[in-house]
């Protein structure tokens, strides 16, 4: 039972080792779409929340077969739960325990002993709910199980979805790659190109594909591949980067199917088979009208933990310039983790910096169209933060940042605030710290997408609109972030629209138990700051001004308004 393996929501193998000693444990088996395990899981929450003073681990083990670990985590913010959500993809844990339905319960005391199978109380039914339970089934079976007695009713009965095995799809067996590549030009080469840009190898030709096919199936049955980390019950975003069901079968068929070659001959190695191939890792907003770069390179050793850099690049704006591409290109891929580059005046600090864009892994280029302008105050200049991670070797970077400047009449400045909380004091062990902030409109103004930062122990953040009529609206929950993957989410053009009046309320939740693989130190009690060890909550808004219009004739040659 022990071995038996599992995935958390950051998509990593694990079993109940890395639960860590407790006095008793609590699967609860449930899937997305069992009705039972609805309305059973805030119950498990609210016991979690109880029994973990006396250091009871409850654990969620989704079986659903095409449950997704987005999602998965998404039920999890939901119930408030405060306890890790696991999917057990291949069924061999709820085998090692004889789980047969959901939301059934097993309880295992502290040397993993099966104690006690079946249900939480009886008071919800298929066919219907009594007004209270009879018999509180689990609560019983832990109190026993903590007085180091037996436990008086082992076993009850279970209502509920019964647990199907994974599924065995029939192969589509007429494939070839001439099927596939068209998929993986669409969706994976942007990053896993002839020179990969935030992937550790290409998938741009047939003999790419083929030899990474075992890693390319497993992070496409997951889910984990292409990223993406919001919620698909909200919100509505033109970057959305997931697979269809159908693109998602046809590469895990391909791949089963033993990667079948293209139909005709295969290309030569040299030469691009798809729209990315050819990439060389330039520049993505097409040619540069002004590059800065880093003033000199920056040595990064070959080992150890490098703090975050601040550099000002060499150019002072003299008058307000206006762009509509921005991009940050890392000279050392490998060794950039994210870089985010604001304008700053150039005797204050980077916490006065107005962010403009960054550089993130999967992300892009901060685009603007239809008159919507980035201004670069007169007075400024650019300033680098930059978060790198050793690679094995002594390496260096010298980053750049190329704008091109407005082309086209701008009616509208992007404009952005953020949903701060300063004052982080997560405890340590804490598995479930929850912090907030909110903003206001002072003027109507339409949206154009939203960006989450924090640091490795945050765990989700969900951003809501309170109007001024009192409709309430979720516009994006991240319920698994990932430090490693912070992607913006664009909305389409002019589909939220904000009254003034309308309060942006943002609630996020931080993880700093040692279940998290990534956390430094569980016995920390964590405060804001700016390095990776500390954390911080900033919800970015972007939007313009409704009632704005501008009317700026630009000279594309510097980005200098055009005096008349």
């Amino acid at each position: 039972m022990g071995r038996a393996v599992f995935k958390d929501t950051w998509y990593l193998p694990r079993t109940l080792d890395d639960l860590g000693a407790h006095q008793a444990y609590v699967l609860v088996f449930t899937t997305l779409d069992c009705p039972l395990a609805a309305r059973y899981l805030p119950v498990a929450a609210a016991l979690a929340k109880e029994y973990r003073q006396r250091d009871v681990q409850f654990v969620a083990v989704n079986v659903g077969v095409e449950d997704d670990l987005v999602e998965i985590a998404r039920q999890g913010v939901e119930c408030d739960a405060g306890f890790p959500f696991v999917k057990d993809f291949e069924g061999s844990l709820s085998r090692a325990v004889g789980a047969r339905y959901t939301p059934q319960v097993v309880v295992l005391d502290a040397q993993r002993r099966i104690r006690y199978r079946g249900r939480i109380d009886d008071q919800y039914r298929l066919g219907g709910v009594r007004p209270a339970a009879t018999r509180d089934d689990l609560r019983e079976a832990l109190e026993e199980v903590l007085a180091g007695r037996d436990v008086s009713v082992p076993e009850t009965p279970v209502e509920g979805c019964r647990i199907s095995p994974p599924l065995a799809r029939p192969l589509r067996r007429d494939l070839t790659y001439d099927d596939v590549a068209p998929i993986l030009a669409r969706r994976c080469q942007g990053c896993h190109g002839v020179q990969p840009e935030a992937a550790p190898f290409p998938l741009a030709s047939y003999r790419d594909a083929a030899a990474h096919a075992a890693a390319l199936a497993e992070a496409v049955a997951d889910r984990r591949m292409p990223p993406w980390y919001a919620s698909r019950k909200y919100g509505t975003f033109v970057n959305d980067r997931r697979l269809s069901d159908t693109e998602r079968d046809l590469l895990l068929d391909w791949v089963a199917l033993g990667c079948p070659p293209p139909r005709n001959a295969p290309l030569p190695e040299n030469q691009q088979d798809g729209p990315h191939a050819a990439a060389d890792a330039g520049w993505h907003i097409g040619q540069p009208d002004l590059v800065l770069a880093m003033p000199r390179p920056f040595a990064i050793p070959a080992s150890g933990y490098v703090p975050y850099q601040y550099v000002i690049l060499p150019h002072l704006f003299l008058h307000d310039t206006w762009v509509q591409r921005v991009e940050v290109l890392p000279g050392n891929r490998a060794a950039v983790h994210h870089c985010n580059l604001a304008a700053v005046a150039p005797t204050a600090g980077y916490e006065q910096a107005r962010f403009i864009t960054g550089y993130v892994p999967g992300g892009g280029p901060m685009i603007m169209e239809g008159g919507v302008g980035i201004k670069i105050p007169a007075g400024s200049v650019l300033i680098l933060q930059i978060h790198y991670v050793t690679t094995g070797e002594a390496t260096s970077d010298q980053t750049r940042v190329g704008l091109v400047f407005a082309r086209e009449k701008i009616d509208k400045e992007l404009r952005h605030f953020r949903c701060v909380n300063l004052n982080l004091e997560i405890p340590p062990h804490d598995p479930w710290y929850r912090a907030g902030a909110s903003q206001t409109f002072s003027a109507d103004a339409t949206g154009i997408g939203l960006f989450v930062h924090m640091h490795v122990r945050g765990r989700d953040m969900t951003f809501r609109a309170v109007y001024p009529d009192g409709r309430e609206e979720t516009l994006l929950m991240v319920p698994n972030y990932d430090f490693n993957w912070q992607l913006g989410y664009r909305w389409p053009d002019g589909k939220y629209r904000f009254p003034a009046g309308t309060r942006i309320d943002c609630v996020a939740h931080y993880d700093n138990s040692a279940f998290n693989p990534y956390n430094p130190d569980p016995q920390a009690t964590v405060r804001e700051g700016q390095q990776t060890f500390e954390e911080m909550m900033y919800g970015f808004v972007f939007y313009t001004l409704d009632e704005e219009e501008l009317g700026l004739e630009i000279d594309p040659r510097s980005g200098r308004v055009k005096e008349h």
